[in-house]
């Protein structure tokens, strides 16, 4: 690791998960936290330091991370569950672990800091390695796989929806041509070739930056998974149990945002004169629109310029 690991908004992120502890006090429960992302386990560790009743399940895909935060957790370990797990598989996780309902859920989404500093792990175009880019090494396909079988058009769909890259159809295009002769094997070799037909302007980031995210979503299934984690995870709380969002791009944040909005919203026709409470909102905001990074963290910690916190509490049990 070339620096220690920061977790974003930390203070922010345990302060409002205490809201779901306070109410689980409050109804005689057991607070239990899920940290959904937990990464090398500083979020985690921040919560059971600040609430010593609360329960943590730590769920994580990726196998190195989960060795880094059983180490980091061991004195908190008579009331730590660390999983080895994909998010989308929360229900699962919560059925064999006995626990029937939480107090509040944390997902920090996107590649983690641990994921970017190893080389070999191909998720920064800025070192040379293999291009894997999966969060979890045992299982899936790679970036490299992806780049050697899939047809063209399915690369341009990826590059253009995942990616947002307006070059989606040159890149595709060149990337089957080229495969033809010599495989893509390498971050080094795809990031060069995208600097040579993406100039770098003014206005833009590192040309690879789109097309490496994009394959990145691709091979983890990212925006799919959190499109089933979230839900469940708002099923799984109870009344009072918050869930707390950290987004680093759009595309994850827009899907956080209509989730949340079909919870915080009335689903009752704007003419109902009265609305039966089935069609009431069962969510509320706790953070207005979406929090970001105050100047001095964003400075000190790069990865903190570009989150998005949303957070929404639980109001009714019997939603739609």
């Amino acid at each position: 690791m070339n620096a220690p690991h920061v977790p974003v908004l930390l203070e922010r992120v345990v302060e409002l998960l205490g809201i779901g502890v306070t109410a689980a006090r409050e109804q005689g429960l057991t607070p239990v936290i899920v940290d959904g992302t937990l990464g090398m386990g500083g979020h985690a560790e921040a919560v059971l330091q600040a609430y010593p009743d609360v329960h943590l399940v730590g769920i994580d895909r990726d196998l190195e991370a989960i060795d880094i935060a059983g180490t980091r957790l061991a004195p908190f370990s008579d009331r730590t569950d660390i999983v080895h797990a994909v998010d989308d598989e929360l229900p699962a996780v919560l059925s064999d672990l006995g626990v029937t309902a939480i107090s509040g859920i944390l997902l920090d989404l996107g590649v983690s800091s641990l994921q970017l500093d190893e080389d070999e792990r191909g998720f920064s175009y800025s070192r040379p390695a293999p291009l894997d880019m999966r969060m979890d090494q045992s299982t899936g396909i790679t970036a490299a796989e992806v780049l050697a079988t899939y047809p063209e058009a399915e690369l341009r769909r990826i590059l253009r929806e995942y990616g947002e890259e307006r070059m989606a159809g040159k890149i595709a295009k060149i990337i089957v041509t080229d495969r033809t002769t010599t495989p893509w094997e390498t971050s080094e070799q795809l990031a060069a070739m995208l600097a040579r037909v993406l100039p770098e302007g003014k206005k833009r980031s590192h040309p690879a930056k789109r097309t490496f995210q994009a394959l990145r979503i691709e091979v983890n299934d990212e925006l799919g998974v959190l499109r089933t984690a979230l839900p469940s995870a708002l099923a799984a709380l109870h009344l009072g149990g918050v869930a707390v969002i950290e987004s680093y791009q759009s595309l994850e944040d827009t899907i956080v945002k209509k989730i949340f909005r079909a919870g915080t919203t009335s689903q009752a026709p704007p003419d109902l004169p009265v609305v039966p409470e089935h069609l009431q909102p069962w969510l509320t905001e706790i953070v207005r629109g979406a929090e970001v990074a105050g100047d001095e963290e964003a400075e000190t910690n790069p990865r903190a310029k570009s989150v998005r916190l949303r957070a929404v509490k639980k109001i009714r049990e019997d939603q739609p």
